[in-house]
């Protein structure tokens, strides 16, 4: 992985042909965080925020962005995702809520984006379903966590 894929020879961005590329099961596993105030983790726990189930919209959101990736990410290709699941772990002794997007794909590229994208758009539902209350919010991070599949193989940064 020496080379950038989407950049020609001139210096301009292409969008990589994977035509070529046999079909794989291919999972990405993304994580990143969002910490707040223990009272507006509370709200969130108890359901208790004027604008609604704060993780269920949450869930929802990340959901419909890995599907809507390719629309925000210039050279990400359109793809068929086979399954995203999404998991928040309440974390009260870091007043923090912790994300994880697991996207599945069996085709000829890589679903990591879709996670990552599913990641980041449920931190900052969250945070746009709380910032009346908390504006001090923090996203931190959003990472790539585990992969497989594909030619370049596993990948784990756990």
């Amino acid at each position: 992985m020496s080379e950038l894929t989407h950049i020609d020879e001139n210096g301009r961005p292409v969008m990589v042909d994977v035509g070529g590329k046999a079909d794989s099961k291919r999972i990405a596993v993304a994580r990143g965080s969002i910490y707040m105030k223990p009272e507006t983790l509370r709200r969130i726990k108890e359901r208790g925020m004027e604008k609604g189930d704060v993780l269920s919209v949450a869930q929802t959101a990340g959901i419909m962005a890995a599907k809507n990736t390719a629309s925000v990410i210039p050279m990400c290709h359109n793809i068929f995702i086979t399954g995203i699941e999404m998991n928040f772990i309440i974390d009260e002794d870091k007043s923090a809520i912790h994300i994880e997007a697991c996207a599945k794909t069996i085709g000829k590229t890589g679903i990591e984006m879709e996670s990552l994208h599913a990641v980041a758009i449920s931190a900052l539902t969250i945070y746009d379903m709380c910032k009346a209350i908390d504006r001090g919010m923090r996203i931190t991070d959003v990472r790539l966590v585990r992969k497989s599949g594909g030619k370049s193989g596993d990948f784990s940064n756990e």
